[in-house]
């Protein structure tokens, strides 16, 4: 249960605390579009597709809007709702690494032979000429 709330916690901090750190790598900063970036290429084909200008409520005006201003205060709420619940759920998931098997009774687990041991190397045979 701890580790679910942990997963929890972390899931929502990582979903509120993502946003701007890849909104501004993809140039959507507080400064506006950078040049030469993925949002510069998604405004020119706003534009291109709009006739000449991005419309607003597009996509690169919602998203050139949070990465000036960030998100409100209600999206942050949302935003970590979802991200607690993403959290929680992989938290929740079974480890990928395998089980431990379990020693029975009084039985030794270290330094146990596993069968044969191994055979001796082959001797090497000299022919003389």
């Amino acid at each position: 249960m701890m580790k679910q709330a942990a997963a929890a916690a972390v899931g929502g901090a990582l979903a509120v605390g993502a946003v701007p750190v890849v909104l501004s790598a993809m140039g959507f900063t507080g400064a506006g579009i950078a040049a030469s970036s993925i949002a510069a290429k998604m405004m020119s084909a706003a534009a291109i597709a709009n006739g000449g200008g991005v419309s607003a409520g597009s996509l690169v005006a919602i998203l050139q809007s949070v990465g000036a201003a960030g998100l409100s205060t209600s999206s942050n709420i949302l935003l970590a709702s979802v991200g607690s619940v993403l959290g929680a759920c992989l938290g929740n998931s079974p480890s990928s690494l395998p089980a431990e098997p379990e020693a029975k009774g009084n039985e030794a687990t270290e330094n146990v032979p596993q069968g044969e041991p191994p055979k001796p190397p082959l001797k090497s045979e000299k022919h003389e000429e």
